[in-house]
């Protein structure tokens, strides 16, 4: 069964603010709370769902990535880096009950997810390359070592929740876990903070990555590389780099999926007397036999001269657009000679120019009528 719509689900629109979205949370997880409902497993059923959706919309970093790539862009059961987490909420929502307020996160949180676009020429896709980047990140502080303490210290154990990040607290039927609030689900409280990173335990750095690209990508595609985004907070994982492809405009060529188009500019005289044209491919050059009589926009196709996807796949083929092209700038000579054709053409039009022959007839019906 499909999800629904995480907007839908909280009863918001897309341009909703933080606040929206925590004010529609913690209405709707009052309303569908298991304890409040204990008889009514959709109550159960509709909490995890509000549950989830506010997990993701009130995170920036997942929330983008929502709105860019649905559900397929985010995942549930993987706690992002650098937003609010369900413990928070929680604890907000039932803070005033307890004379308790939540504001931390879980003792270690995943790094936040970072994209870099990356243009590449044609060429470079439909054959595969390799590159590399440099990208600005967050990462453990090599002075602390990510511990956040000054040199020749080290953190304490928080005394609140003796190291668990967790404190549990309970009122009648109500048993609820939550973020410590002094050490904020770390488990332990810096005294002497490093310099550097002012006890963050991670810093501003630039990294240099060498990324494959595979033969076959096109425009949009996605290259992941895990463990490459920013560095987690407290010991956690760190996030994914994604790099999106981007395809720079060619000279002669326009991709379409696997195919290629170009267009085939041909002079007057090959195109009413036929003759044979040499045109590029990805591969090199090829030869085309032009026939006789050819028109302006006929398409000739050169099968297996296009791209193989990166999925996979049969290649794809080159189609050449015929393009007449007018003669410019004519001499005398040239205007006497193209004037005598045009006359010898008037004498028999409905022969040698049948196309623009029916076409006159039918502007004549359309006046006539």
């Amino acid at each position: 069964m499909s999800k629904r719509d995480y907007y839908e689900v909280l009863g918001l629109g897309r341009d909703s603010s933080e606040d929206e979205i925590k004010k529609a949370y913690r209405k709707l997880a009052m309303k569908y709370h298991p304890d409040r409902n204990p008889d009514s497993p959709k109550s159960e059923e509709r909490f995890k769902e509000v549950k989830e959706a506010y997990e993701i919309l009130c995170d920036p970093h997942r929330r983008a990535a929502y709105d860019q790539y649905g559900h397929a862009g985010v995942d549930p059961g993987m706690g992002g880096g650098g937003g609010q987490g369900f413990a928070d909420a929680f604890g907000d929502i039932f803070g005033d009950i307890f004379g308790a307020r939540g504001g931390g996160r879980a003792n270690g949180y995943r790094g936040s997810d970072l994209r870099y676009n990356l243009e590449i020429s044609l060429e470079q896709a439909a054959r595969g390359t390799e590159t590399k980047i440099r990208i600005p990140t967050m990462e453990a502080c090599g002075v602390c070592h990510g511990s956040g303490a000054k040199p020749g210290t080290s953190p304490l154990t928080c005394p609140t929740c003796n190291g668990h990040g967790q404190v549990r607290m309970q009122q009648g039927f109500f048993s609820i876990q939550q973020t410590c609030p002094k050490c904020h689900g770390s488990g332990k409280i810096v005294s002497h903070p490093c310099a550097t990173c002012n006890g963050v335990g991670r810093v501003k750095q630039h990294k240099t990555l060498s990324v494959k690209i595979p033969a076959g990508v096109d425009e949009g595609d996605r290259i992941r590389l895990s463990g490459e985004g920013e560095a987690g907070v407290n010991s956690g994982p760190p996030g994914d780099l994604y790099v999106v492809i981007h395809l720079t405009p060619h000279s002669v060529f326009q991709r379409d999926q696997n195919d290629l188009h170009c267009e085939m500019p041909i002079s007057f005289t090959t195109a009413a007397l036929g003759g044979e044209i040499e045109i590029p491919t990805l591969d090199g050059h090829a030869k085309i036999r032009v026939p006789a009589e050819t028109q302006s926009g006929k398409i000739f196709r050169l099968r297996g001269k296009g791209i193989k996807g990166v999925r996979g796949g049969s290649l794809g083929d080159l189609l050449c657009h015929v393009v007449v092209e007018t003669p410019v700038n004519l001499t005398a000579r040239q205007k006497d000679l193209l004037q005598e054709l045009e006359s010898l053409n008037q004498q028999d039009d409905s022969r040698h120019s049948p196309r623009a022959k029916s076409w006159m007839d039918k502007v004549r019906e359309f006046f006539a009528e």
